[in-house]
């Protein structure tokens, strides 16, 4: 056990390291999450969005972003059903790894998805956390965005531990960290109880071919929701990875 003890930090220290050594090809930001973050079909009427599929429109030449997230999932079962381990093999030195899960570690009812978050959802982050370090990556921790819960006109924490305990991860790895969920929370508030429904999937009876009867949805994103939140990740990626700035279109 001392020996092991002694191989990570060896390991950590090593990819770490392997980071920062310059590509001579384009950087890729590998994106791992859930629904709030991934790709939604283009085809026929939808209007959903995630925040991943938009993200890769504010780089220029020189950062590709390569988005996995998948609808549903957590930071359990994007693992056991082998999506993390495509991006893993894909993971080259100097590449990102943006990692945002929560909104479906906590469904207690779903054993297949659920992470409790001081116990297996934090231990799941930690170990993205080493995996990418051990392929010479950076990883970069996303609170989970908020949802837009209000009860007697007051927006409601849903997350709990979840965007605590990556807050702590991020502190305890030196870990740069997107803090979406308090972003959300501020631009929810802002917009106001009313008017925040446009950055969510609320839409009347024809509005949409897709939402025929309308739609009331409090945590998938509109488009307008989706560049929203891209706005706030790149406001985050200026202050936590200021070596990227330059690839960002004016």
């Amino acid at each position: 056990m001392k020996k092991l003890g002694l191989i990570i930090p060896l390991i950590l220290s090593v990819g770490f390291l392997l980071s920062f050594i310059p590509k001579d090809d384009e950087i890729t930001i590998f994106m791992i999450g859930d629904s709030t973050m991934a790709n939604k079909p283009y085809a026929g009427s939808n209007p959903e969005k995630g925040w991943g599929q938009v993200f890769g429109l504010y780089f220029k030449e020189g950062v590709r972003v390569d988005n996995h997230a998948l609808n549903g999932r957590s930071t359990k079962s994007f693992r056991d059903e082998g999506h993390w381990e495509k991006v893993y093999k894909a993971i080259e030195p100097g590449d990102y790894v943006i990692i945002e899960f929560g909104h479906n570690d906590q469904k207690s009812k779903s054993p297949e998805r659920y992470a409790a978050p001081d116990t297996d959802y934090r231990d799941n982050l930690i170990r993205y956390i080493k995996e990418t370090y051990e392929k010479g990556g950076k990883p970069v921790l996303a609170t989970p965005i908020s949802r837009r819960s209000y009860e007697n006109g007051t927006l409601v924490d849903t997350h709990g531990r979840y965007s605590e305990v990556v807050r702590e991860v991020a502190e305890e790895y030196s870990i740069p960290l997107f803090d979406l969920h308090k972003k959300t929370v501020e631009v929810i508030e802002q917009f106001g109880e009313e008017k925040s429904k446009e950055l969510f999937l609320h839409y009347k009876p024809g509005d949409y071919e897709r939402f025929k009867k309308g739609q009331e949805d409090n945590t998938h994103l509109s488009p307008t929701g989706a560049f929203k939140v891209c706005d706030l990740a790149v406001a985050e990626l200026k202050r936590e990875l200021p070596e990227l700035v330059m690839f960002l279109k004016d």
